[in-house]
């Protein structure tokens, strides 16, 4: 123990004098304190990497998948509907209940796909990507005007089925007002008893050079001179892959995670939805998933169908132009995944 010397020079002698002890009680409070300081530091760091492991779209799962019949309180209570539309009668149908959904999801990530597949079903209509005109989202008043109106069955499309519909929707791309106006839709979403099914793809590199190639037949017209998003044909199939686009390697890294981050938000922003997350490849290899969507919104299983064709197939190398730059970028990155052929 630490001591100290005094010297009295009248009597010419030293005295030597223990340091003074400090209290057993005080040392343990200094300790406590010393380790809560180092937890709640330690937490904080946790907390960090757990909010940027979040971030990594391919570890997004099924964030809430609520049953139809589930009993939780005031959701139950509007999950089920009986329109009663302005422009007809439902006649017979008007004591069949309907479902009211929502397909979000972005570009190129299967949407039409899975929408044609939706509406093979009898009882489901599917309206389409009705937010791509500006005036119907310009604010949230004219989004909430455009959404009654698809709920209470006046909208009319192809895919209407009117009167003895089970289940009416339509498609939503997130950068269509969805992100810029996520608190009202969510509470409307809650208010109306509106089923959100989320689409996603995880090989996000697949996705870019599909937008990039339909970007680039939007002016095109590879169709003789026709623009396609979607074909029901081989040979039109193989027409559009034939071109492939150059990918910016410099922005690659960075465009990926902005993708990543938009979904993460969505996912975030309608948590307290009814809701479930599908993917793209997901569904392309097991099929069979389509059923868990027909029992999220209620539906009798039928067999789901489209006549889409695929236009992008086999290696990603075989569409991409500068496949070097792309391959060298992403080598050795958390987006590593995404240069293998995945279905």
């Amino acid at each position: 123990m630490a001591e100290y010397i005094c010297l009295l020079n009248k009597q010419d002698t030293i005295v030597i004098k223990p340091a003074k002890k400090t209290p057993i009680l005080l040392r343990m409070i200094v300790l406590m304190f010393a380790m809560v300081c180092g937890v709640y530091i330690c937490s904080v760091c946790l907390k960090q990497t757990s909010i940027h492991s979040k971030i990594k779209f391919q570890d997004i799962q099924v964030v809430e998948r609520l049953s139809p019949d589930d009993d939780h309180g005031n959701l139950q209570i509007s999950s089920v509907h009986y329109p009663n539309p302005e422009t007809f009668s439902r006649a017979e149908c008007a004591h069949n209940p309907v479902r009211y959904f929502a397909i979000l999801s972005m570009q190129r990530s299967g949407s039409g796909w899975f929408e044609t597949l939706l509406n093979s079903h009898v009882n489901v209509s599917s309206n389409g990507e009705i937010f791509s005109v500006l005036d119907r989202r310009i604010n949230i008043s004219s989004i909430t005007q455009t959404l009654d109106k698809v709920y209470n069955l006046d909208w009319f499309t192809s895919a209407s089925k009117n009167e003895c519909s089970a289940a009416v929707g339509f498609k939503w791309m997130l950068n269509q007002g969805v992100m810029q106006h996520h608190k009202e839709i969510s509470d409307y979403f809650n208010r109306r008893g509106v089923f959100a099914i989320f689409l996603f793809r995880r090989n996000l590199l697949r996705r870019m050079v599909s937008v990039l190639a339909n970007s680039y037949d939007r002016h095109a017209k590879l169709l003789n001179g026709t623009h396609k998003s979607h074909v029901h044909s081989t040979e039109e199939a193989k027409t559009l892959a034939k071109y492939k686009p150059i990918i910016n390697s410099t922005l690659l890294i960075s465009d990926l995670k902005e993708v990543e981050i938009t979904a993460a938000k969505a996912l975030e922003y309608f948590n307290s939805t009814r809701h479930i997350v599908l993917y793209y490849e997901d569904l392309i290899k097991n099929p069979a998933k389509l059923k868990d969507v027909q029992a999220f919104l209620g539906l009798p299983l039928m067999e789901l169908m489209s006549r889409q064709v695929k236009i992008h197939k086999g290696p990603l190398s075989d569409h991409v132009k500068n496949w070097e730059d792309v391959n060298k970028t992403l080598n050795g990155t958390a987006y590593e995944s995404f240069l293998q052929a995945d279905y």
